[in-house]
Order: C-alpha cells, then sequence, then structure tokens
C-alpha cells in the first residue's frame, strides 16, 4: 500500500490524489501539518532521497526564513531535520512511499507506474 505524506490543502497534493484515486490505488495519507513528522521519518528521507530533493527552497516558508537561520538548516542533517520538524511546509509534497521506494513532488509518469 502506499503511504502519503503531505499538506492537504496543496496543488501538488490535490494532482497526485486526484491521479492515485484515478488508478484505483489504495494508501494512507499522512497529513504533517496536522499530524507533525517525527525525526526518524525526516532521517530515513533524507537518507534515501537527499535534501537537495526533499527541501523545498523555492516555497515561502523557507524565503521567509532569515539567511542566518537558512544556513543553520544547512549545516548538518540534525539542524535540517529540526527545521523541517518545526517548518513542514519546507518539504516537498507529496512524499509518496511505496515498499521502501520513494517520490517526492507531483510526477505523473511515476505515480502511474506505481499501478
Amino acid at each position: 500500500m502506499l503511504k502519503i505524506y503531505g499538506i492537504k490543502n496543496c496543488n501538488s497534493m490535490k494532482k497526485a490524489f486526484d491521479l492515485i484515486n484515478e488508478l484505483a490505488l489504495p494508501f494512507e495519507f499522512h497529513d504533517y501539518k496536522k499530524q507533525g513528522i517525527d525525526a526518524q521519518t525526516i532521517k530515513v528521507w533524507l537518507d534515501h532521497i537527499g535534501q537537495d530533493i526533499l527541501l523545498n527552497r523555492k516555497g515561502t516558508t523557507w524565503k521567509k526564513l532569515s539567511e542566518q537561520e537558512q544556513k543553520d538548516a544547512l549545516e548538518n542533517q540534525e539542524n535540517l531535520i529540526q527545521a523541517l520538524i518545526n517548518h513542514t511546509s519546507m518539504i516537498k509534497r507529496p512524499v509518496i512511499e511505496k515498499d521502501g521506494e520513494y517520490i517526492v513532488g507531483f510526477d505523473e509518469e511515476k505515480i502511474k507506474a506505481l499501478k
């Protein structure tokens, strides 16, 4: 079964949900805006995906951080994990996990390949 992480009211999430429902793929949704996200999950993501893919530097949340806060977040993995826990909107959406493999962001072809 797919596990989808994200924020319900997000255009990328809506597109992903529409496609996944169209493909009739069963999934479990984790809304980290409401439910939060734990350090271990983020560490697994960073180890498998990498910060360049996981961290949304184009979003307003990242841009609202001061230059020093951005620098601190990127200083080491522990700081980045804490920053992502405190500012979940900085995590690219959706994060889709299936059998230890990940799709980050809306990618129609990769999602279709999950069928």
